[in-house]
């Protein structure tokens, strides 16, 4: 109970100086809770929303998927004949049976050929307009389609862009694009995720999404009075003599959540990666903050000591101040992690994915892991400060001796971090030296692990040198004051170090994805103007399939010389060493994909591949099925027979554009696909006749503007887009690395602040002997400056050798250009300069408005 009194004694008495790890603490926790009831509520909207959509028992196509997604090579979802509805109303326990059609492969623009596709990514939804629907949904105004001419758009997709009854609207599939004026607005009686939803009457749908009326693509099923879901499934299963997929709703939605748990695991565990990091970072912050609060209270440890409290005792004095910091700051973290929540949601909502807070989730999970996190990280950094405050005797507490002076524990922590440097930099050294990326992802993991920690553990030794050079070229020009601020970060190299240690975590990944995001970009640009030989590429950036009408649009195009078509098809080969390959990609291309991609071949001629009945492997794919030019390859189509193709090329594996593709042509596929399930084209090329770029660039674009669903680029536009991928990508990565960064501030901010304290009798005089304030808050400033750029110079250091090291894994897959964006990591170093002058802003002021007599007179 003593123990307990004390630790609360002094934690209230230093509450301000607790108060910027608490923050640290309450960051953290609140990013991870945060993370875990965003996540959480997400999946709770998609289930509801399932579980309200499905039928009692859906029946489908065998070639559906279990979650009813209708995107098919062909641009046609899979369908069944109208006359499965009868049969399935004829099996036992069967209320009522509907067919509906619908697919997600569709782009739906507006009058002006805008797309009313969702910004945030959602699907793009058309459909009959059907009974089951109508569960869900209800007609806000207007009525529901009637005829070819109408359609029905949902409520939250006529908001955001203004559509309005009349108003007409283009739906492009596969088949073509078929025209309608809205007659009615529908509104979700459960929560939309994002989804854009269009509906048409049952016989438009079925011609405009598939060609051909009396087709379905699912049959719902309601089971009547009595009958159990599984019961139905049974029965109709029986009616239906199989050839048919059938579920229950169970099983519909726990398909539909699985994928929706998938991705939304992966934004789960990649937030709680970067919240780990913060956490890593706050360690240093809470060792810091104890270690000169115990340094600070020597003397009162001393005392202790002196009329009787053991170590023991001391040493629970501090832990038990760490567990209550751990529990404040994890408190008001979880609190702050459901508000960050729902800002989450917010920003979700302007991005087009609607969530509602009805549906916020907070599992009774949450608030236990965020205190479980909170608390044992807290503590267990306080441990070590701990430690060395039970390890202080009586006498030389009272002498201000204070802690041992540990020149022993100095070089076995010296030795130390310079042998988990050597081993981390022999890692790295291994992992670019490995003949696999697969082997060498495992060294650089290895190595990024070891290097971090080899220097953290020897941070304090480095920072003497760093600190000296930094401050001969940045500090000597402020005379006398520059000298104090280098004295002052040299007075405790472990702490220096330690301080620097929290910003260089942050700093080195930074350097690290910079470092390979250039890389990447350098060359993927050099492949593009080595291998391309085409003038402009046709593409959806979201993925969508290249309908024929506009392809014949871009074969249409005045100034345009040659189009090449580029089709991928699934097959099973069955090589001449009697292995089956299963479900192997090949790639249908015109014969002009010789001209328009250069690729390198370690036999025959590419060219030649694209005639009748011939193909080409690439090299590992040879050397594994032990296939030569003239071997024969049997290619079971997916959609269409066997074909015996003749290896007419192998090329090179190490390509980075098509790596690993195997090609035959159009042609060839034609012969043994049937026409309605040839795939449609991934990408179109198209060449310019000579001295007609310009003209014809305007006027493939031009061509495709009933089409926005599809982008024209050429060479430079498609770099200039792969550079905003891949920055769009570090931008998102930045931002949440931002949260480390914010707590090392906050760590040289406290530290800046106790060593203000700590240096109070100092500070006093000092200025008796005539510093002034200006001066005293610029040696404070300067300290600060210092000790950022030195972790700074640490972090892009460790950070430039990582990267270099991913390149050389990059390198093996073909991208073989290591590129420094020296811009970046100036900007950065520039940028910790001015995060050491924030930092120092609060410690700097408060230094400089203390009374001289009182500083003096501080013991």
């Amino acid at each position: 109970m003593t123990v307990l009194r004390t630790s609360m004694r002094n934690f209230f008495a230093h509450k301000g100086r607790m108060a910027l790890s608490a923050v640290a603490v309450l960051l953290s926790v609140a990013f991870v809770c945060g993370t875990l009831v965003f996540t959480d509520t997400m999946n709770t909207t998609f289930d509801k929303l399932f579980a309200a959509t499905a039928s009692d028992v859906t029946v489908s196509p065998k070639g559906a998927s279990d979650t009813g997604e209708t995107t098919a090579d062909n641009g046609k979802p899979p369908v069944m004949p109208a006359s499965v509805v009868d049969d399935v109303r004829k099996a036992d326990g069967v209320k009522s049976a509907e067919g509906t059609v619908f697919s997600t492969s569709v782009t739906v623009v507006d009058a002006d050929k805008d797309s009313l596709s969702p910004s945030g990514g959602g699907p793009t939804i058309v459909g009959n307009w059907n009974a089951n629907d109508a569960r869900t949904m209800k007609i806000a105004s207007g009525s529901a389609p009637e005829g070819a001419d109408q359609v029905m758009v949902d409520a939250d997709t006529a908001g955001k862009h203004d559509l309005a009854l009349g108003d007409r609207i283009g739906v492009i599939t596969a088949v073509g694009t078929h025209r309608a004026k809205i007659s009615g607005i529908v509104d979700f009686t459960v929560t939309n995720p994002g989804a854009a939803i269009f509906y048409l009457d049952t016989p438009t749908a079925q011609r405009a999404l598939v060609g051909e009326t009396g087709v379905f693509t699912n049959v719902n099923v309601t089971a009547a009075s009595g009958f159990s879901d599984a019961a139905l499934k049974k029965s109709v299963a029986t009616a239906l003599d199989g050839g048919f997929q059938v579920q229950t709703a169970k099983e519909v939605a726990d398909a539909n959540a699985e994928d929706v748990q998938e991705f939304m695991g992966v934004i789960k565990y990649a937030m709680l990666g970067f919240a780990g990091i913060a956490f890593l970072v706050g360690v240093f912050l809470i060792i810091n903050t104890f270690s000169m609060l115990v340094a600070q209270r020597t003397r009162e440890i001393g005392l202790m000591r002196a009329i009787g409290s053991s170590r023991r005792q001391v040493n629970r004095s501090v832990l038990v101040e760490a567990l209550l910091l751990g529990l404040v700051g994890s408190v008001l973290g979880v609190g702050a992690g459901v508000g960050l929540a729902v800002g989450l949601m917010k920003l979700m909502g302007a991005m087009g994915m609607n969530l509602s807070t009805d549906d916020l989730t907070v599992a009774w999970s949450t608030p236990v892991v965020g205190l479980a996190l909170g608390v044992v990280v807290t503590v267990l950094a306080a441990y070590l400060p701990a430690r060395r405050a039970g390890k202080v005797s009586p006498m030389a507490a009272l002498r201000d001796a204070g802690a041992p002076a540990g020149a022993r524990a100095g070089v076995v922590r010296a030795v130390l971090g310079l042998l988990l440097t050597g081993a981390g930099g022999l890692a790295l050294y291994l992992a670019t030296a490995a003949a696999k990326a697969s082997e060498g992802g495992l060294w650089l993991a290895a190595g990024v692990v070891l290097s971090l920690i080899g220097f953290v553990v020897v941070g304090p030794l480095l920072a003497g040198g760093v600190v000296r050079v930094l401050s001969a070229v940045l500090l000597r020009v402020f005379g006398p004051v520059g000298r104090m601020a280098e004295r002052n970060a040299l007075r405790n190299p472990r702490r220096t170090g330690a301080t620097g240690a929290a910003l260089m975590i942050g700093l080195a990944l930074v350097a690290c994805l910079s470092v390979v995001g250039s890389s990447m970009v350098a060359s993927a640009t050099e492949e593009l103007d080595k291998s391309v030989g085409t003038d402009f590429i046709v593409q959806s950036d979201t993925g969508q399939l290249i309908t024929p009408q506009a392809v014949d649009a871009v074969k249409a195009a005045d100034g345009v010389e040659r189009v090449t078509e580029y089709k991928w098809s699934k097959a099973d080969f069955e090589t001449p060493d009697g292995k089956t390959s299963k479900d192997t990609a090949i790639t249908a291309a015109d014969p002009t994909y010789a001209q328009d991609l250069r690729v390198e071949t370690v036999a025959g001629d590419l060219a030649d591949a694209y005639r009748p009945d011939s193909m080409s492997v690439h090299e590992e794919f040879a050397e594994d099925h032990g296939i030569r030019l003239g071997s024969q390859i049997a290619v079971d189509f997916a959609d269409g027979a066997t074909a015996r193709l003749t290896v007419r090329a192998i090329t090179s594996s190490d390509a980075v554009i098509d790596q690993g593709a195997m090609y035959t042509s159009i042609d060839t596929l034609a012969t043994y696909v049937p026409a309605d399930r040839i795939p449609l084209d991934m990408l179109v090329f198209a060449s310019a006749k000579d001295g007609q770029e310009a003209t014809a660039y305007q006027s493939l674009k031009k061509a495709l503007d009933d089409y926005p669903q599809y982008t024209v680029r050429d060479q430079t536009d498609y770099k200039e887009a792969l550079k905003d991928q891949i920055g769009q990508l570090l931008n998102m990565i930045y931002g949440l690395l931002a949260l480390a960064i914010i707590v090392a501030v906050l760590g040289v901010v406290n530290t800046l602040a106790l060593s203000v304290v700590e240096r109070t009798r100092e500070i006093g005089l000092m200025r008796a002997i005539g510093l002034s304030r200006r001066q005293l808050r610029r040696m404070i400033r300067l300290e600060s400056v210092v000790i950022a750029l030195f972790g700074a110079l640490l972090g892009l250091g460790l950070g430039m050798g990582w990267g270099a090291t991913a390149q050389q894994l990059l390198a093996l897959e073909g991208l073989t250009v290591l590129e420094i964006p020296w811009a970046t990591i100036g900007g950065v170093f520039i940028g910790s300069a001015f995060v050491g002058l924030f930092a120092a802003l609060v410690p700097a002021f408060r230094a400089g408005r203390m009374n001289v007599l009182n500083a003096i007179a501080t013991e």
